[in-house]
């Protein structure tokens, strides 16, 4: 659902063709929705065309991946899946608190490896 303050909009292949849709009419969007692996699997795999058609949908999905990757670390470490309203603040508050650990999580690794140091 879009809220009408979008300038880019990315999404994986089941939303092929949501721009021809007559909600979204009008709308000054940038859809980045991924092809079908048909649309470029019938193409030769030595044309230029092909390769340039699987840089662009790999560019789309690394994209996909660092927004997703977030919202998997808060659904699966941090058992964020329902959601129960106790106010606009309180939510916004425990979300931000919720992303920002997601943050920590996935830099554990860099943090960890530097903890026994000392740096002036």
């Amino acid at each position: 659902r879009l809220h009408g303050d979008e300038n880019m909009v990315g999404a994986d292949a089941g939303y092929t063709g949501v721009e021809k849709r007559p909600e979204h009419e009008g709308r000054e969007v940038i859809w980045q929705i991924a092809a079908r692996r048909s649309t470029y699997k019938k193409l030769d795999k030595r044309s230029a065309l092909y390769k340039a058609a699987r840089k662009i949908e790999k560019a789309k999905a690394q994209v996909r991946a660092k927004v997703e990757h977030p919202f998997r670390v808060i659904k699966r470490q941090f058992g964020y899946v329902k959601v129960r309203f106790r106010g606009l603040a309180k939510n916004t508050a425990q979300l931000v608190t919720l992303f920002a650990l997601s943050n920590l999580w996935m830099a554990r690794r860099y943090l960890l490896t530097n903890a026994g140091e000392v740096r002036l």
